[in-house]
C-alpha cells in the first residue's frame, strides 16, 4: 500500500514539475504510472519477488532521472524524447519478462492456490 502511494505522488509530482517547465510530459508520465502499477501488481500476485521489484523501480527511477535532465532547460527535444521511449520500451519488456519468468514469490517458490 504505501509503495502504491508513494508511485501515484511521484507520478503526480512529475506532471507538476512538466507544467512548471511548460513541456508537457502527458505520454511519459502516464506510461511511468502504467509501469508502476504492473510492478504493484507483480507483487501482489506474487510473479515478482521482492528483488526483481526492487530492480523494475530502480530502472523506472533511472527513467525518471533521464525525464527530469531532459526537462532541465525547459524543454525535452526529439532525441531526447526518443530516449527516454526506447528506455520505457526496455523497462516495460523487463517487467514482462521477470513477470513470466519461473521465480515466484511464497511457499517454495509456487503461487497459492487459495
Amino acid at each position: 500500500m504505501k509503495r502504491t502511494i508513494l508511485a501515484i505522488a511521484l507520478v503526480a509530482a512529475g506532471a507538476s514539475t512538466a507544467n512548471a517547465y511548460g513541456s508537457s510530459t502527458r505520454s511519459i508520465d502516464a506510461v511511468q504510472a502504467n509501469e508502476a502499477r504492473r510492478i504493484e501488481q507483480g507483487l501482489r500476485d506474487g510473479s515478482l519477488t521482492r528483488r526483481e521489484a526492487a530492480g523494475l523501480q530502480s530502472e523506472q527511477r533511472r527513467i525518471e532521472q533521464l525525464e527530469s535532465r531532459a526537462k532541465a532547460d525547459g524543454r525535452i527535444t526529439r532525441s531526447e524524447a526518443e530516449q527516454i521511449s526506447r528506455a520505457q520500451q526496455s523497462a516495460s519488456r523487463h517487467i514482462y519478462q521477470e513477470r513470466h519468468d519461473s521465480e515466484r514469490r511464497g511457499w517454495g517458490g509456487f503461487r497459492r492456490w487459495w
